[in-house]
């Protein structure tokens, strides 16, 4: 059999995978879902514990809009109208009104001249910033940015490459200084709210950064953020990291999959930026986009969230998070203070994070612990994501399990 060498190497690697605790393959599979009820949000169950109502502390839907009415309704119409899928890429025959109705919704959301929509937001990271990076360029990046970020930059192969320490502001102005004349164009690159941890960039410093040393760089510096966790969770009205820094990056990306509770990703720029994107990236060019139905459901969302409905949410999940931090710390448990729905455990030890996620499992709690190499050694976590969907009984039932 022409596998049989490498099947031997793949499972030397499945089980040092396994020994050092960063296996992710054996998935829980969620089978159904029980309403909320008794002052308690939504149950979960999952295939092999049958009987049992899990709740669901490790998802990103953030404003519970994946269950809203409204947003099904929509998705639901679309699909009777157009079908289940888009058919085709966008430029043969894949683009409906409801794309291009969604990016046009989503560049005004943000205060941009244009958008552009992806097939997820991994897939825009990917799409996007390769396409900006030059064999004359340096990139900048964040210690602690997503996975997305890193494996984009190694693809686009930049002339040179730099990581500073996670938000430390006066070590990127140092890699800046040390690259004037070396390079013709800068990006930096940085997550908006750090996905492991719920704290967020700088923006408003970076950016300054930025503007001061534009001049010294020919094709100048663009910043680059990605605000998965932040729009729609972060911010009086969901703008995320720039609404709550009151600063501006020059290129936002963002998610449909998380806040807004359905599927895929997208970038807003300039015009003349999309246009770019438009021709010259493959992540969307040769791949389907997400499907209508899926557009309409996004724009639902969006409408939601931009209304006195969604700020309503938004201050349910701040209240939440905030009960949450203080039950910790009144248990003395360790975790970063903040008002994301992020809200990490840190445990700092692999076994210990593992047995506590084992003990929360026992009392119907789906939790979901971090470990090297997803965080750096010394910073295992537990990290516990807050819904509009959880109550104030479910913050308490966890607190009282833990």
């Amino acid at each position: 059999m022409s596998l049989n060498k490498l099947k031997s190497r793949l499972a030397v690697n499945l089980d040092q995978l396994a020994q050092t605790g960063a296996s992710k393959r054996e998935e829980r599979v969620i089978t159904g879902r029980q309403p909320p009820r008794d002052g308690f949000g939504a149950r979960y169950f999952l295939s092999g514990y049958e009987g049992r109502a899990f709740l669901r502390m490790n998802a990103n839907a953030y404003l519970g809009l994946n269950f809203h009415p409204r947003v099904i309704g929509a998705e639901e119409k679309a699909a009777r109208c157009f079908g289940t899928g888009p058919g085709a890429v966008r430029f043969i025959s894949g683009t409906f009104e409801l794309h291009r109705r969604l990016e046009e919704r989503l560049a005004a959301f943000h205060g941009r001249e244009a958008g552009m929509l992806f097939s997820a937001a991994y897939a825009t990271v990917m799409g996007v910033l390769p396409q900006l990076i030059t064999s004359e360029t340096l990139v900048v990046s964040d210690a602690l940015n997503h996975n997305s970020i890193i494996n984009a930059i190694r693809l686009s192969q930049p002339t040179a490459r730099e990581v500073y320490d996670h938000l430390d502001t006066t070590r990127l102005c140092e890699i800046m200084e040390q690259h004037q004349g070396k390079v013709k164009r800068v990006i930096i690159t940085t997550d908006g709210v750090f996905s492991m941890r719920g704290d967020f960039a700088p923006l408003d410093q970076i950016s300054a950064i930025s503007e001061r040393y534009q001049a010294c760089f020919a094709e100048g510096v663009i910043t680059v953020v990605d605000d998965s966790h932040g729009v729609g969770a972060f911010g009086a009205s969901g703008r995320g990291t720039e609404e709550k820094t009151a600063a501006r990056a020059d290129i936002l990306i963002a998610t449909l999959g998380k806040a807004f509770g359905v599927n895929g990703g997208y970038v807003v720029a300039d015009k003349t930026v999309i246009d770019y994107l438009r021709e010259t990236s493959p992540f969307y060019t040769y791949s389907n986009p997400i499907t209508p139905a899926e557009a309409a459901a996004a724009l639902a969302a969006l409408e939601i969230l931009d209304s006195g409905e969604g700020a309503a949410l938004l201050n349910k999940i701040r209240e939440l998070a905030s009960r949450l931090r203080e039950g910790f710390l009144i248990r003395s448990y360790e975790t970063i203070m903040g008002e994301h729905p992020i809200v990490p455990l840190l445990i700092r030890d692999t076994a210990k994070t593992r047995e506590l996620v084992r003990r929360l499992f026992d009392c119907n709690i789906l939790a979901t612990g971090l470990s090297y190499p997803v965080v750096p050694r010394g910073a295992e976590e537990i990290r516990f994501q807050i819904s509009a969907e959880h109550t104030a009984k479910d913050i308490d039932y966890l607190l009282e399990s833990m």
